[in-house]
């Protein structure tokens, strides 16, 4: 199918301006920590010859955000500078299947990072809770390739589907006509909507109760050590461990909640509610990664060397 209008650049607008400049000043430092991230543990495994299961769900998590961000970035630099190459097919349906893909693989891998976390760390006097506790090793690498299958499933899911409804309305002459065409709430369209939903309150809901489980065993053990006078050096590590999981339960909260938004508004063409929820989501990966490196020694002390460097570097300038 061939665009109505050869591709041209268009002017930018003020909404266009901005959603361009702060999307850059998101997505960039974003990539970059998740590539640092992929890059250390890359050379820590070809050093060691294996990774622990914190580590490889680390670097599927580093992996799948740096390719989030970076077609999150070009859909949006497409979009305000080249618009019309969005009317050529199939540019609009591969951007919008490959950003659903590594969006959805974020989203799990996160989620099995908080319950892998969750079942290390925590201690319940429960059957099935210990032998997960024994078992998780080998289940990581299932759970992880499990994440990648269902992922590209509903990447396909949502190449087909745009791709249905746009060869249905071949009347757009502009990406607003073809973002109302591919979008619009059509009756083939609540599957996608419905599916979306449930799949971001899956996660949401194992993150939630993954943190409570935590906190509530944090919680317990900390108590302990109170009754029997533990030396203050533990009672402050494990106050910090509830604080560093409170705060990460706060930032996927923060986070769903602008996800549900996100796709609440998915029929507007930009709206500042939606620019403002997607703004939110893209700086949550580089965020989260961010404070992942600064509460693990192995990615911390690679970091501040490499800082150390560059400073370095820009002194002797």
């Amino acid at each position: 199918m061939e665009a109505s209008h050869a591709p041209q650049q268009s002017n930018l607008t003020s909404y266009g301006s901005m959603a361009l400049a702060i999307t850059t000043l998101e997505a960039f430092p974003g990539m970059w920590v998740n590539a640092f991230i992929v890059c250390v543990l890359c050379i820590a495994w070809v050093k060691k010859k294996t990774l622990n299961s914190n580590e490889k769900i680390l670097l599927l998590l580093g992996f799948s955000r740096f390719w989030y961000l970076c077609f999150s970035w070009i859909y949006v630099f497409v979009l305000e500078i080249f618009p019309y190459y969005l009317l050529v097919h199939p540019i609009f349906q591969l951007l919008q299947g490959s950003y659903s893909f590594f969006n959805c693989s974020n989203l799990w891998v996160s989620a099995c990072l908080c319950g892998f976390y969750c079942i290390k760390i925590a201690n319940f006097r429960n059957r099935f809770f210990s032998y997960l506790k024994v078992k998780i090793d080998r289940m990581v690498p299932w759970l992880l390739l499990g994440s990648v299958m269902f992922s590209l499933i509903i990447g396909i899911f949502v190449y087909n589907t745009i791709d249905k409804t746009v060869c249905k309305n071949l009347n757009f002459t502009s990406p607003e006509t073809l973002w109302k065409a591919a979008i619009g709430r059509e009756e083939h369209l609540f599957p996608l909507y419905f599916l979306m939903g449930f799949l971001y309150t899956t996660f949401f809901m194992v993150v939630i109760f993954s943190a409570i489980f935590l906190l509530f065993s944090l919680w317990r053990h900390k108590c302990k050590m109170q009754t029997n006078s533990m030396n203050s050096l533990s009672m402050d590590a494990h106050i910090k461990a509830m604080k560093s999981i409170l705060s990460f339960f706060i930032m996927y909260t923060i986070n769903f909640m602008f996800v549900i938004l996100t796709l609440v508004h998915s029929m507007a063409y930009q709206s500042y509610v939606l620019f403002l929820a997607y703004s939110i989501q893209y700086a949550f990966p580089g965020v989260h990664s961010l404070i992942l490196i600064l509460s693990n020694p192995k990615l911390e002390k690679p970091l501040l060397r490499l800082l150390s460097c560059v400073k370095c570097k820009l002194c002797m300038r």
